[in-house]
């Protein structure tokens, strides 16, 4: 028995040793034990003094200790009137709350589970991805302005405010296409919640049958004479089941992966547009026109695209064209561009050099490099052995996307009133056309040729072509991520085409009654079940012979 608790009490009475019954104040559990104790008197000697303020009082000769012992812990501080209908008001008022909430929770992720609400979210979605394809993205205002003005609106009423006050024209990053990503998040989670785990839930239960009339009521039954469940699960077993037994009742299913499917779909629609949310606010993106021969700085042009844009250090290199060419088909027409490209770190040291072009663009640290363009620098010109001089060459209008380049080498003249020169046209870099001061066309020449041309009584030798490199740089740290979610999506929507197939079975008497259904491949789950059963009459045979030949070999 545990021991009391104890309380050390001062009293001045005489009580000798005594049980005292149970106070009418106190519960009827907390009956004590006083136990009386004689102590030396404190105080003085006293004639005519009286006992001191504060020591025991004087009795004959001693003073009294007692302790007393009760079988449980005093009664606690009985609370007023009030302040228990304040504590109950408190309660009550917690649990309303608390269940206002749980209705609330229950209600919204009704709403968000909702497949029409979904499937609305998601063709939203689809509309917003199709309109930021028809316009242009991430131009300067004026250019909208242009392009949807107010005085001639698109259709009739489509003008630039359309597009730049919801921000339509950086559409992958605007508030309205990211919310509709976080509501179709949103709306998969309640789904996941509300919906697929409990049917996880239940098809894990292992679940038997006790009567025969309820296994007769699934999609596929069959009875089976002369048979027993130990047979029938045998069998199953062979076939990829797991197989489970309590008494006369059998319960066995596969396929469980294709219940788990639709969750791994949603989780990985999850990581897509996660993936796609963090490139739309967390990367950096830039262009520029170089030169060959000439470096710039990663971080010098490149520009954050959100609120979450981070710089990392690798912004700190920088790139040097070495060099810039292109390859040509047999009509003279582009066929493709490269730039040999090179690295270098804050030390001035090379940590990467590689070549790059349309379609194979060069990874560092995080950083991604484009070949999406190409251009014309200058030309390096010789004039009667003098030079070689650097003329800029200029890019002309042309109609379409056809790309033409031009430069003027002026000559000497008399006359200072008028200037006049050679005229250069080149519309790539592989052949310069030339005409003289009066405009009439001399020759061609191909820079790789060092075959000179007299014009107007100068010799005019045509050194190099330096072209101009076209290179987009981006940062995004949401590609990873957007793999592994189409990757994890197209695994578990394979998965998801697995068939969960679940079968009962009855020992009634020496007859088996069996019963199944399957979520989806009805036919070829009937199939199955037909030639399963039809191996439990061979199995039974198999056995009686085995039986059969052992008692004769006794």
């Amino acid at each position: 028995m545990p021991s009391p608790t104890c309380y050390l009490l001062l009293n001045p009475s005489r009580t000798s040793h005594r049980l005292l019954l149970p106070s009418p104040r106190l519960p009827a559990r907390l009956a004590r034990l006083r136990v009386s104790c004689d102590v030396p008197r404190q105080g003085s000697d006293g004639g005519g003094g009286g006992p001191k303020r504060g020591a025991v009082p004087a009795g004959p000769g001693k003073g009294k200790k007692q302790v007393v012992f009760f079988d449980a812990s005093p009664p606690v501080a009985q609370k007023s009137v009030g302040e228990e209908g304040k504590a109950e008001s408190d309660v009550k008022m917690d649990g309303a709350a608390l269940r206002l909430l749980r209705r609330t929770t229950k209600r919204t992720l009704s709403v968000l589970s909702n497949l029409p609400l979904a499937i609305a979210e998601m063709f939203a979605i689809a509309g917003l991805m199709a309109l930021g394809t028809v316009i242009d993205q991430g131009e300067a205002p004026s250019h909208y302005f242009e392009q949807f003005p107010e005085d001639n609106p698109v259709f009739g009423f489509i003008t630039w405010r359309w597009i730049l006050t919801p921000g339509f024209d950086h559409m992958f990053s605007s508030p309205v296409f990211l919310g509709m990503l976080a509501l179709l998040a949103a709306s998969l989670m309640a789904c996941t919640f509300t919906t697929q785990l409990p049917m996880v839930k239940v098809a894990k239960r292992w679940s038997f049958m006790s009567s025969g009339g309820s296994i007769k009521k699934q999609a596929f039954s069959e009875s089976l004479p002369r048979a027993s469940i130990q047979d029938l699960g045998v069998i199953l077993m062979g076939a990829g089941y797991e197989v489970f037994t309590k008494g006369p009742s059998l319960y066995a299913f596969k396929g469980l992966a294709g219940r788990y499917a639709p969750i791994g779909v949603h989780v990985a629609m999850i990581f897509v547009m996660a993936g796609a949310t963090l490139s739309a606010t967390g990367s950096f993106k830039g262009s520029v026109d170089v030169p060959q021969g000439l470096n710039f700085v990663i971080g010098d042009i490149m520009k954050p695209k959100g609120i979450f844009s981070a710089a990392p250090d690798v912004f700190n290199t920088e790139v040097h064209v070495n060099r810039f060419y292109m390859e040509y088909y047999d009509s003279g027409e582009v066929s493709q561009f490269y730039s040999d490209l090179s690295l270098f770190d804050l030390d001035g040291k090379e940590v990467m050099r590689r070549t790059i072009k349309v379609n194979d663009p060069l990874r560092y640290g995080g950083i991604t490099i484009y070949q999406t363009d190409w251009g014309f620098s200058a030309l390096q010109v010789k004039k009667n052995g003098e030079g070689p001089f650097n003329l800029a060459m200029a890019p002309l209008k042309m109609s379409g996307n056809k790309k033409l380049y031009g430069t003027f080498l002026p000559l000497e003249d008399s006359d200072p009133s008028s200037v006049k020169g050679i005229s250069m046209l080149a519309r790539d870099l592989q052949s310069i056309v030339l005409y003289d001061q009066d405009g009439k066309f001399v020759g061609v020449r191909r820079p790789s040729s060092k075959l000179p041309i007299e014009i107007n009584g100068n010799e005019i030798l045509i050194e190099d072509a330096i072209g101009t490199t076209g290179l987009d740089l981006k940062t995004d740290p949401g590609i990873p991520i957007v793999y592994a979610g189409f990757g994890a999506l197209m695994l578990t929507t394979c998965i998801s085409y697995l068939s969960h197939a679940q079968l009962w079975a009855l020992q009634d008497g020496t007859t088996v009654v069996v019963g199944g259904k399957s979520n989806r491949a009805k036919i070829e789950f009937s199939d199955e079940m037909n030639r399963l059963l039809n191996k439990v009459p061979e199995l039974i045979s198999a056995n009686e012979k085995t039986v059969d030949n052992k008692s004769s070999s006794a």
